[in-house]
């Protein structure tokens, strides 16, 4: 409890949504000192470590990004070391443009977003970073923000709510990698527009009916005074002409106010609504701010449960409480891949690479739990395939094979030549292409291989799956399977970008080595 105040004694119950373990970074990672990393703020270290796993998630390798104009807009305040906040995570990974810290109070990660949205339409950059960052660590700011009616007398947000006497603080990191569509890998919702303003009225620029915007989600801090300016001017855009309620919904009810980061913590829960179809609940709503007639007539509705999205139409708000505020439309994502998983009989080979062999084998035990995800493959596959040198760890696992196999060594960073060998006659047994033939692109290219050999009368398919040893006796058959799979195993490691430094072929090998 802390008790401030002089002529009135005001109890304030201090209730912080804190990060774990915000102490613990790794140095070696990031190529840093130890003494450099432990003067570091905490901030800064934290987006380090998230921008890394962000442009991750996008399905960039970080590797591919240097040297790139990939700008890096931070939302930040109240640190010492806040102008490094977007600097040093872009002299990490190599940068070569601008890096930018936005201040503007709570609404600083959105406006860093608009800022980020205006660089990549005028071509300044090709892709950006945006971020948010908010750690507690002075109480003393807490109590400022308490003498300024700012704060919730009893530990919880009660956004839009009668009983409303403001917000909790809350430590967030976040960042969002975004790209132009075209150039995206991994989409998860389209920015169709933001703008900012201090002073009210701004005139309409895309020319889209705020009545088809589905669900808003609000800045809402449970501040008596805050919520009712923020709620009318929501009702007056977007429900004069509605015919459904609109949903409303405040991320600081569920995790509390991150103060400069709370734009992108909000558009984060958006993605997460996105992706899973559903809005999360908004909590500690029990009775609507009669100072809000939108909720009272029912033209906006608190969810209050989990509910399906609407549409595909929604924005965010953002606001400051230095006057600056900062609105984002966005679009869902409506080119899902209906066959997202890998069918259970096509066994697929899966690689990463990692700084110690528990990373790696850690990386390759959880692909196996989510084998049939392709899109999960393919995030792995892309950080894994140019690895950065301190990634001296290298493993590869079969994914829905008959029998468990995982190899993980230590290699050296050191480019060895590759070189192709073509056997001749005498390596062939019968049905030796049976296993292979469960890999799809060594399958395509033996049906390949097939349509040809049919205008010969050879059935190539019953050569490779029912073959005798005594099929084997005639020349021509030995011929045409040795041909046929290593036609084969060449296609796969050109698909894998396997490029051969020399090619050796005897016999019937020199088939394959003409290929």
């Amino acid at each position: 409890m802390i008790v401030v105040g002089h002529k009135v004694n005001m109890v304030f119950q201090h209730v912080i949504g804190k990060l774990k373990e915000v102490d613990r970074f790794d140095v070696a990672f990031f190529n840093l000192h130890s003494k450099q990393a432990h003067n570091m703020d905490p901030q800064l270290r934290l987006l380090l470590e998230v921008t890394y796993e962000s442009i991750c998630n996008a399905g960039i390798n970080p590797i591919k990004l240097k040297g790139t104009k990939t700008d890096v807009f931070i939302g930040a305040n109240g640190s010492d070391a806040q102008n490094v906040f977007s600097s040093d995570p872009q002299t990490f990974e190599d940068y070569r443009p601008s890096s930018y810290t936005v201040d503007t109070a709570c609404s600083s990660s959105l406006l860093a977003l608009d800022c980020a949205l205006n660089a990549l339409r005028n071509d300044s950059c090709h892709a950006a970073i945006v971020g948010g960052v908010n750690l507690c660590f002075r109480s003393q700011t807490s109590v400022q923000f308490l003498k300024l009616h700012m704060l919730s007398n009893d530990g919880t947000c009660r956004a839009f709510d009668s009983n409303g006497t403001g917000y909790v603080r809350s430590e967030t990191i976040a960042i969002i990698f975004i790209q132009k569509r075209q150039d995206a890998k991994r989409l998860y919702a389209t920015l169709l527009h933001s703008k900012t303003n201090a002073d009210g009225w701004k005139k309409d620029e895309i020319h889209l009916d705020p009545n088809h915007v589905g669900y808003v989600e609000a800045h809402g801090t449970g501040a008596r005074a805050n919520d009712p300016q923020e709620m009318n001017s929501i009702t007056e855009v977007f429900c004069s002409k509605r015919h459904q309620p609109l949903l409303i919904d405040s991320t600081k009810s569920n995790m509390g106010h991150p103060e400069p980061a709370s734009g992108v913590a909000a558009l984060a829960k958006l993605l997460v609504a996105l992706q899973n179809g559903h809005i999360p609940a908004n909590l500690h709503y029990n009775s609507p701010n009669r100072d809000i007639p939108g909720l009272c007539d029912g033209r906006l509705k608190v969810v209050t449960e989990k509910t399906k999205l609407p549409n595909n139409l929604m924005a965010i708000n953002s606001y400051g409480f230095g006057g600056t505020n900062v609105h984002a439309i966005l679009q869902a994502n409506s080119n899902r891949k209906e066959n997202e998983n890998l069918s259970r009989n096509e066994i697929c080979l899966a690689f990463a690479c990692a700084r110690t062999a528990d990373g790696c084998e850690n990386i390759l035990k959880n692909l196996k739990e989510y084998e049939n995800n392709i899109e999960l493959q393919a995030l792995i596959t892309e950080n894994s395939f140019h690895p950065s040198r301190t990634h001296t760890y290298r493993g590869f696992t079969l994914l829905n094979p008959s029998e468990s196999s995982t190899i993980v060594k230590k290699c050296n960073n050191e480019r060895r030549l590759v070189w192709f060998v073509f056997s001749g006659l005498g390596t062939q047994w019968s049905r030796m292409e049976r296993d292979l033939m469960k890999l799809k692109l060594f399958r395509q290219s033996i049906e390949r291989s097939s349509i040809i050999l049919k205008k010969y009368n050879i059935d190539l398919f019953q050569l490779i799956l029912s073959s005798t040893p005594r099929d084997l006796d005639h020349p021509i058959n030995n011929f045409v399977s040795i041909a046929a799979i290593q036609i084969a195993l060449v296609d796969c490691l050109k698909t894998m970008d396997v490029e051969q430094d020399g090619i050796v072929g005897h016999s019937v090998g020199e088939l394959g080595k003409k290929h």
